[in-house]
């Protein structure tokens, strides 16, 4: 079986914390063999913390996302050095600057202060930070410059920025990391950036419970429980082609009300991109996952502690 590495995840999420242990199980028996849980405020870095913990797969990841920027409270960063380095095992992120309809309602300075504040303790603490942008790809180069290279890497996660910027951004450190977001991204851009990141900077994630792929239901792990799924259509963790049959309307209808995403769902991604770079799905899969045991395998990390 392949074994995939989902990068960047949030399995803390109010909406499916209560089905992690289904989740995880399911998501590791389909081959997905570790998430990088990442946080997004104060609110939840405790749970984070704990998932960590329970879970010898789960690799946790504490941040301020752009979005909770203005709630943050005065203690914040001392908060989050805190958890950092209470927690060796922890990686940074979610982090990141947001121009998109929700970044908007946030103050920008703050955003730039926030994320310069942290993407700095990254680097001091070499670890490697996960990266949210939307419309800002600017503005995060340029302060990337300003304060790289990073040499323990950062995850631009749900990367769809152009392929123009991808040298640059290798330069300095950075994994382009792909979500299901991807298979909404026009396939003529989609095929031009993905064939100029390099081989050895490619990432796969989730971003479980969002960024549910644009693919047939019957291809897809379904989140038990989702309220926006027909009762009758609830699969068991698994996916529901079974319960479907081979109705393509269905699938379509069922596939578009959806709204959670399953992590085991990274495959889905993977045989995208691997269709756009002449590569074998076993091949994409063997090449991210090292990858991804190469970046998360910083001093303290799980991975360099299982070694």
């Amino acid at each position: 079986m392949m074994k995939l590495f989902d990068a960047h995840c949030h399995l803390q999420d109010p909406r499916i914390l209560h089905k992690a242990p289904q989740l995880i199980a399911t998501a590791l028996d389909a081959g997905v063999v570790r998430f990088a849980v990442n946080g997004v405020s104060e609110k939840d870095w405790h749970l984070v913390k704990q998932m960590g913990e329970s879970y010898p797969s789960v690799i946790p990841c504490f941040g301020l996302h752009p979005w909770y920027v203005a709630e943050r409270t005065p203690n914040w960063f001392n908060t989050l050095k805190e958890c950092l380095e209470c927690t060796p095992s922890a990686a940074v992120g979610e982090i990141g600057l947001d121009k998109g309809s929700r970044g908007k309602q946030i103050d920008f300075t703050d955003q730039i202060e926030v994320f310069r504040q942290q993407l700095e303790l990254a680097r001091e603490l070499k670890k490697p930070a996960s990266v949210h942008c939307v419309r800002a790809f600017g503005d995060l180069l340029e302060i990337m410059k300003s304060m790289g290279p990073f040499p323990a890497g950062i995850i631009l996660h749900s990367f769809l920025g152009s392929a123009e910027m991808v040298p640059e951004f290798t330069k300095l450190g950075a994994y382009f990391s792909f979500s299901g977001y991807l298979m909404s991204l026009e396939a003529r851009k989609a095929k031009k950036m993905l064939r100029i990141v390099p081989s050895e900077r490619i990432l796969f994630e989730s971003d479980a419970p969002d960024a549910l792929p644009k693919s047939d239901l019957d291809t897809l792990f379904m989140v038990d429980g989702d309220p926006s799924i027909p009762e009758e259509l609830q699969g068991q963790g698994g996916n529901l082609s079974s319960s479907v049959g081979t109705s393509s309307n269905l699938s379509h209808a069922v596939r578009d009300a959806a709204t959670l995403n399953h992590p085991a769902n990274i495959q889905n991604v993977l045989s995208y991109v691997a269709s756009f770079l002449d590569m074998t799905k076993e091949e994409l899969a063997e090449v991210s996952y090292k990858n991804a045991m190469l970046l998360f395998s910083y001093d303290g990390s799980k991975i360099l502690q299982e070694n």
